[in-house]
């Protein structure tokens, strides 16, 4: 799991500026690479991003201003490589309320967020269907959007076991070889009722309570 040297806890008034940095897009998509796949150069970023070179060296050297990337250890003497500070960007969520800044930045990267599991479905249907990945992982994989009823309390207590667990499984998996990167996307959003008309609309739209998990 994710120790607290790893984990940037950004608070919106001593993190102002940096919250303020990382409201470009493209610099939360070259963060999430640095993290996910691990120090590149700004030329390999670009490539992978769709950018030009100029443009990733620009926004990588902004993130380092902010201690959000650093250089890495270099290959030989011709690019910098750069890697990600911190593994875990991380804040709270009654703090992010007190600035319009940090407000925005929340809704900014939590729609990041859905972004990055979109890619990641597509990543991994992918590496599937091309065999990048056994077939030990089908059952185990998939996404759910289960609608319990729950109180703030049990909320917060959720989120802690997921926590919990999740530390217990990623130092039990630490040294096995088969173990290998799982995007874990989870979310805890309640929705206020709606009027009997709006539900009707609601439900004629949407499908929920699935889960496509083994």
């Amino acid at each position: 799991m994710v120790s607290d040297e790893q984990n940037r806890v950004l608070d919106p008034e001593r993190d102002a500026a940096a919250l303020k940095a990382l409201t470009h897009p493209l610099r939360i998509r070259l963060l999430g690479m640095l993290r996910q796949d691990g120090p590149a150069t700004a030329s390999e970023l670009a490539v992978r991003s769709g950018e030009s070179s100029a443009s990733t060296s620009y926004h990588l050297r902004v993130l380092a201003k902010y201690a959000f990337v650093a250089e890495a250890e270099h290959r030989d003497g011709r690019e910098r490589r750069w890697q990600s500070v911190h593994s875990v960007t991380s804040w709270d969520g009654k703090a992010m309320q007190a600035t319009p800044g940090s407000r925005a930045w929340v809704r900014l990267s939590r729609r990041t967020q859905i972004e990055h599991l979109e890619s990641s479905l597509v990543r991994h249907e992918a590496d599937i269907a091309e065999g990048r990945l056994g077939h030990e992982w089908v059952g185990p994989s998939g996404i759910s959007d289960l609608m319990p009823r729950l109180t703030p309390e049990s909320l917060t207590e959720l989120w802690a076991v997921l926590h919990r667990t999740l530390e217990e499984l990623t130092t039990r998996d630490a040294e096995d070889p088969r173990a290998a990167q799982v995007v874990l996307l989870a979310a805890g959003l309640p929705l206020a009722a709606h009027t009997p008309a709006a539900a009707t609309d609601a439900t004629a739209a949407a499908t929920t309570g699935t889960e496509d998990a083994s």
